[in-house]
């Protein structure tokens, strides 16, 4: 004969009600969440796999970082650039024009306004530092403030107060890139030839060079319109280089994308839970709990007590 005890039939039925709630929970996690488990002991053998594209993921993203910061920086840095290459212009427009009439009336006041263009490109700031002062980005690599200033200078190299240490950024596994300028060596030519034309200008027997100019300062005049030309050059290379440098981040910056989608999605295909089987499990889970709540409910009914009675 099998005996039945109310006893049992309680404990029977509450621990079909635990395991129901247990399953609803561990549903209504993966449904929240949108993955498997929430950390890697969930996970098991798989862990240490996860781990190691975890730490993939984040290298990748370090470097998708970096090269956004220095294709910023190259930005700022092409713009800095345009500026003294198109202050360079501008003394080879006003020397021009001033040889072509044999007039210097305005010629230094034009100087004087392209030397400020070029100073301005030279001391570009660039999230707070200076972008041409190399590491010693808080002090202006360019000091003088005027073309009488920079005669006085007893030589070109002691205009400028940049170190010789340029920007270098790693950008991927391997690579790095030495993205950054100095001052000297993109405005040595340019303050080279406007500190001299101040000198002429102000030493007695060959200036000033206002008004009529003779044949002698027509003559220096022109010799500094082919020192521009190579002025110019030399700026416009650094343009190039600036370009090429920008290209090749980006280029490298759509790989390393290109590698992100991939293990994002390796990552998801381990980790993403289904969300389909996940709401189906919660749903039968809230219909197992409610069915045991009811045979519990039941269960009062049916003690052995109420039939003594």
């Amino acid at each position: 004969m099998t005996r039945v005890a109310t006893f049992g039939n309680y404990q029977s039925a509450l621990l079909d009600l635990m395991s129901a709630q247990t399953r609803a929970s561990e549903a209504q996690q993966r449904v929240s969440t949108q993955k498997v488990a929430t950390d890697l002991t969930g996970f098991g053998r798989q862990s240490e796999t996860l781990t190691a594209m975890k730490g993939s993921q984040s290298r990748i993203q370090g470097f998708i970082d970096t090269s956004a910061a220095v294709s910023a920086r190259l930005t700022t840095q092409d713009l800095a650039l345009g500026q003294i290459k198109d202050a360079v212009i501008g003394v080879r427009d006003a020397l021009g024009g001033a040889i072509s009439t044999d007039s210097g009336a305005l010629l230094m006041l034009e100087l004087d306004s392209h030397f400020q263009a070029a100073r301005g490109g030279l001391n570009t700031r660039h999230h707070g530092g200076y972008l041409f002062a190399g590491a010693s980005t808080s002090t202006a690599p360019v000091a003088a403030t005027s073309l009488t200033e920079l005669a006085a200078a007893p030589d070109v190299a002691s205009l400028f107060s940049n170190d010789t240490l340029k920007t270098v950024s790693r950008v991927a596994e391997g690579t790095t890139l030495e993205t950054g300028f100095l001052a000297d060596e993109l405005g040595t030519d340019i303050l080279s030839i406007l500190r001299d034309i101040q000198t002429y200008h102000t030493t007695p027997g060959l200036g000033p060079l206002t008004g009529k100019l003779t044949e002698p300062q027509k003559t220096f005049l022109s010799t500094q319109l082919g020192r521009l030309e190579q002025a110019g050059t030399a700026v416009v290379d650094k343009m190039a280089r600036t370009g090429s440098l920008a290209k090749q981040v980006e280029s490298i910056t759509d790989g390393h994308e290109a590698q992100k989608i991939a293990l994002d999605e390796l990552l998801g295909s381990r980790t993403d839970a289904d969300m389909a089987e996940a709401i189906t499990d919660l749903q039968l889970s809230q219909v197992a709990i409610q069915a045991s709540a009811q045979v519990i409910s039941q269960l009062r009914q049916v003690s052995l007590l109420n039939y003594l009675n």
